[in-house]
Order: C-alpha cells, then structure tokens, then sequence
C-alpha cells in the first residue's frame, strides 16, 4: 500500500510538472509571437507615416483595428502600398492567457486520462491478486485441480501453477513427515515389544544366578543356555532393526554388477544348511545358468531370509527349492517349499513388520520376510507369495533388468 502511494505521489508531480512546462512553453511561444507582431506593426505604421504624413493616429489605429468592415480596410492598405502578406494577425494578453490555459487544461486531461488507466490496472491487478488468494486456500483445503480454462503463458497462469505446485510439494512433503512419524512411532512401539521378553528372560535368569551361588551345575549351564539364546535374539533383532532403518533411510547404496545366480544360491544353502539339518529338510537349487545384475550381499541376505522361514515352516523329510529363470525384461527367483502352508488370514500380513502368524516358531519376531521385501523393492523388483494350507508355499522375486 505504501508503494503505490508513493507512485501515485509521484505520479501527479510529474503531471503538475508537464503542466507547468506546457504553460510556460506556451507563454514563451506568445511572448515571442507578440513581439514579432509588434515589430510588424510598427513598421507598417511607420510605412502608412511615409506614404501619406497628414494621416492621424487615431485613423490608423482605425485600419490597424478594424474587425467588421476588413474588406475595406485591406483595400485601403492596398492603396497604400501595402500587401496583404505584410499584414499581421491580431493579438492581445487575453490571446496569451487564453492558449496558456488550453495547453493546462490539456495537460490536466491527459493526467486524468492516466490515472484512468493506473485505476483500472490496478483494478485488474487486485481482482487477479484475489483470484490468485483464493486459488490458494482452495488447493490448502484439499483441491488439487488445475484451472486448466485460465491456464494460459501469461505471468499469473505460471504463477499459478508455481503455487499449484509449491502446495502441493509441500503438503506431500508434510504428510510424508507425518507418515514418518508414525512409523517411527510403530516402530518403536514393536521393537520395545519384541526386546521386552528377551531382557526380561536375561534379566531373571542373571538374578537367579547371582542370588543362587550354589545352584547345580546342571542348572547353571541350562541358565547360561537360556542367557546365550536370548543375547543372541536380541542380537539379531536389533541387527535387524538397524539394516531396516539403514534402508528406510535411503543410506545402504546398492552395488550392482554381474553376479552368477549359482554362486548366491550356494551362500544362501550354505546361511541355512545347519538349520535345515537340525530339521531335516533337503535344499536343492536350479539356477539355469543365470547371470544377474545386482548386489550380492544383499540379494543373499533377502533369499536367505525367505529360504530360512521356508525350512522352518517344512516338517522332516521336506524339502526346499532354489530355482530361477530369465528372459528380457526380468529375472525370476523362485523358492517352494512343500511343508505346512500359510493360513488364508495370514496371507495379506505376510510381509508386514513383527507379524506372526498361525505356525510362527516360537522365537521367532516376524521380521525376516519383512527385511527381504524391503531389500527386493529396494533393488527395483517384485515379491509375492502363493501358498496353501498342509501343501507348501511358493516366493517369487521378480527383478527386473
């Protein structure tokens, strides 16, 4: 508001100042043509003195003024000698004030003309301002869409569709903040949940032995057992927890280079192979001779996860299968197992964070298949999982080329 008083200060002094010019100018212009017409007419007076002497003043001042009978007076100065284009104009001060006042008066109906114009910019100007203002609040009340019928290359429409999309980054930027937070709230949440049975466990068992000295050996050795299992638990959760974060956060970089399937199936049999003994599962892989592009360490750590949860849910005498295909767009791993099966209500919960379901082992915390979705989608690739009760269950991992 201040900047436009400001030039509409400025803007009437320099019409008060063109005004004053004009006037001036004009005045200069009369001055100047009033002491032409002087001269002229002294001299013509001067020629009427030297052509007829007895002439009086008062009988040229006669010819010099006439007005309504100018014919005559234009023949008598013929007869004297005297052309018509020595004859001047007449002029007065009443002439000059006249033509003074016509160049202020157009001077002023200029300036009107321009303020005119100024009031009806910035009429216009607000009303854009406004549309502007409520475009805004419609798009911070949820409305997304754009206006495309004023959508146009003129400053506004890019102005426009510059906060279109400011408010809208912003907004997805907050509910992503707010998402976050949630998460981390959930996160925190079931870690403190899984960690609180294992310390507990160690916590009990430690003060058994402090308070007891003289326990049994034999119980003593089953205390440090129990002890050893759940430092170990906790161990893997929080290894767990940490490479989730790690890869939630964007901060773990995969290294992608051609890697031979054969040679990560031969580590992920060699992660499981004393599990799968103590069970009695038999492994075997088919890799057709597939080379991948991708992180070896990682997509290791993701089928390891998926072929420990596959062994742990096969009874004795099962067994478990790595196999894997390729063609141009993608490359598919599979791995089946035919042992107990997902129930159906588990089935849309499998990949979910801490969720276990019907036939979780008792230690375990429901993170492993979580982990190896999340390395997967990190790598640009797909996992899904296709079961049936007491028939076994089948993971596929697309990753595509």
């Amino acid at each position: 508001m201040k900047t436009e008083k400001r030039f509409v200060i400025a803007f009437a002094a320099v019409v008060a100042a063109c005004c004053a010019l004009c006037a001036a100018g004009s005045a200069l212009s009369l001055h100047h043509l009033r002491q032409t017409q002087n001269a002229a007419v002294a001299q013509l007076i001067a020629n009427l003195r030297a052509r007829e002497p007895e002439m009086t003043e008062s009988e040229i001042m006669q010819i010099l003024n006439a007005e309504e009978n100018t014919l005559s007076a234009e023949k008598l100065l013929r007869s004297f000698g005297i052309s018509e284009d020595s004859w001047t104009v007449k002029s007065s001060q009443a002439d000059s004030a006249a033509v003074a006042a016509v160049s202020v008066g157009v001077c002023l109906l200029c300036g009107v003309a321009c303020f005119g114009v100024f009031a009806l910019y910035k009429r216009r100007q607000r009303k854009r301002l406004d549309r502007l203002v409520s475009y805004l609040a419609a798009v911070n009340g949820g409305s997304y869409d754009l206006d495309l019928d004023s959508n146009s290359e003129n400053a506004d429409s890019r102005l426009q569709n510059e906060i279109y999309k400011t408010t809208v980054t912003l907004r997805e930027a907050a509910q992503q903040a707010a998402e976050s937070r949630e998460k981390l709230k959930t996160a925190l949440s079931d870690i403190s949940h899984q960690l609180k049975t294992p310390l507990t466990s160690v916590i009990i068992t430690t003060e058994n032995l402090l308070d007891n000295p003289d326990l049994p050996p034999e119980l003593r050795q089953e205390f440090l057992r129990d002890i050893y299992r759940s430092s170990n638990h906790i161990s893997f959760l929080v290894q767990s927890l940490l490479t989730l974060s790690k890869l939630d956060a964007d901060s773990i970089v995969l290294k992608r280079k051609p890697e031979p399937l054969g040679d990560i199936f031969s580590e992920v049999t060699q992660n499981i192979a004393v599990l799968a003994e103590l069970k009695g599962v038999s492994v075997t892989v088919d890799d057709n001779g597939v080379t991948l592009d991708c992180d070896k360490k990682w997509l290791c750590e993701a089928l390891s996860n998926i072929a420990k949860n596959c062994v742990e849910h096969t009874d004795e005498g099962g067994a478990v299968r790595l196999s894997a295909e390729s063609n141009p767009l993608y490359t598919k791993i599979t791995v089946s197992d035919n042992g107990q099966g997902i129930a159906p209500e588990d089935m849309p919960h499998i990949f979910e964070r801490f969720y276990r379901g019907k036939n979780a082992a008792d230690d375990s915390v429901g993170i492993g298949l979580a982990l190896s979705k999340t390395i997967v989608e990190k790598a640009g690739g797909t996992i899904r999982v296709d079961s049936e009760p007491k028939k076994g269950s089948t993971f596929t991992v697309k990753l595509f080329s």
